[in-house]
């Protein structure tokens, strides 16, 4: 059963939780009458989510037995067998829609889970193979999940916070194909065709200014006269030293111990980004959640 398990990948379902990022800024989390829709959503994305990773799993098996790590992934390594694998992966994209109907009634939601889907089918049949496209594609599923959880919230996005999104999940992939250039000096072998349109200082450089760019646009949210008026504070700036201290951490894994691989694997392991990111969480509650309480007041 684990393998079964493994195959689904619920590790990375982690990712989807940047659903519920609209309403939590919008200060509007807590409404009682949209947590079964952002809840229906989450899921409806961990379904599509996992069946995507099945179909590119079953692309890639080849490729995967030749990578020290992905060769111990189920269909890789024979665990589970093929016809089993797309039966489970025809499931979860029914299951998904059905989750993604009763999230959004009006279609919107399943338009966008639809868009991410084909997106993710043209990664996994060809265009993965195409660098800075690549890295790219896989950006912009983030910013669909943002989309997609303003939908299900009824809330309104910011330009900013699309910005946000796009460059931090940019930044991950960028530090994640660096890992994999690294790989590639250990091993000899190419991981990603997409591999040979980069190298180290290539990379390095795009890692370096994606995260000062990041620095800059989140900074430029915090105090943007809209963002003050929408969300009635001035003071969401403070937030932006637990951004700076997180994308210092990033970086210190990334050039100094050298194990950027995995974004969910930092997340579940590394405990100085969990307690970044619980203080970057807990700052924007007492900010927009708290305001009105006489202790957090001017």
């Amino acid at each position: 059963m684990k393998y079964y398990i493994k195959l689904l990948r619920p590790k990375d379902w982690a990712k989807n939780l940047f659903l519920i990022v609209p309403s939590f800024f919008a200060g509007q989390f807590f409404v009682s009458s949209r947590v079964p829709h952002i809840l229906e959503g989450f899921l409806a994305f961990c379904f599509f989510a996992s069946g995507i990773y099945i179909i590119n799993d079953y692309r890639d098996i080849e490729e995967d037995r030749k990578h020290p790590v992905k060769s111990k992934r189920p269909l890789a390594s024979g665990k589970v067998k093929k016809p089993v694998a797309l039966i489970i992966c025809i499931v979860l994209l029914i299951f998904g829609s059905f989750m993604g109907y009763l999230a959004d009634t009006h279609f919107l939601f399943l338009f966008i889970l639809g868009l991410y889907f084909l997106i993710n089918m043209s990664y996994s049949f060809g265009l993965k193979n195409f660098a800075i496209l690549d890295i790219l594609i896989l950006s912009s599923g983030f910013v669909l999940r943002v989309k997609g959880g303003a939908v299900i919230s009824k809330v309104d996005t910011s330009e900013w916070l699309i910005i946000m999104t796009f460059l931090l999940s940019l930044f991950m992939a960028i530090a994640k194909r660096r890992d994999d250039l690294l790989l590639k000096g250990t091993t000899g072998t190419d991981m990603r065709k997409s591999m040979s349109g980069y190298n180290l200082d290539f990379l390095n450089t795009l890692l370096g200014l994606s995260s000062a760019i990041i620095i800059v646009a989140y900074i430029n949210y915090t105090v943007s006269p809209l963002t003050v008026m929408r969300l009635g504070t001035d003071r969401l700036y403070y937030s932006s030293l637990f951004v700076i201290a997180g994308l210092m951490r990033y970086l210190q894994i990334t050039f100094v111990l050298k194990k950027s691989g995995s974004p969910t694997e930092i997340l579940y392991k590394d405990h100085f980004i969990q307690v970044t990111l619980a203080l970057w969480v807990f700052s924007i509650y007492v900010i927009l959640y708290l305001r009105d309480v006489t202790i957090f007041k001017r």
